[in-house]
């Protein structure tokens, strides 16, 4: 069994592969001609002529995860039994707080369009959702009732 590393170094950076992927024929007869190879272009002759391959990648197929991962985005596998962590854990900060201040937003939107609170009052407590002020919805509302700003019945 000849020694081909060269010949094998040479062609795993001509094709752009590791060594370990280079197939050279065993086959006695090419064994001169593999030897006298010495340059990239005679390894990529021989590659041409078959004597020299790229074996394909080995590997797992991954498609029992693909599918999992489908399954996931439509929602499912993801019941109780799937969790560990906390559930903030399992949130982002930054999208629950997204979520929170978005809604908060709409909100006040709501409130100013309608007529309940003025501009003046709305920035203010925009400001205010937006130093985080309000844990969530409810904590607003809670806020507004106590200072008069809004009814019970409004809310």
């Amino acid at each position: 069994m000849s020694d081909y590393s060269f010949q094998r170094r040479l062609a795993a950076e001509a094709l752009g592969v590791g060594e370990k992927r280079i197939w050279i024929n065993p086959d006695p007869q090419f064994k001169e001609e593999i030897e006298a190879a010495v340059t990239r272009r005679d390894v990529l002759a021989l590659v041409k002529r078959g004597i020299i391959r790229v074996v394909p990648e080995r590997g797992i197929h991954g498609h029992a995860s693909k599918v999992r991962h489908e399954q996931r985005r439509k929602g499912r596998r993801r019941g109780y039994g799937k969790r560990k962590g906390h559930a903030t854990a399992r949130l982002d900060p930054k999208e629950d707080w997204m979520h929170r201040i978005r809604k908060i937003r709409r909100y006040l939107r709501y409130l100013r369009d309608k007529g309940v609170i003025d501009r003046r009052t709305y920035r203010r407590l925009y400001m205010l959702a937006k130093g985080g002020t309000f844990r969530d919805l409810a904590s607003l509302r809670r806020y507004m009732i106590d200072r008069g700003i809004l009814k019970e019945a409004e809310a």
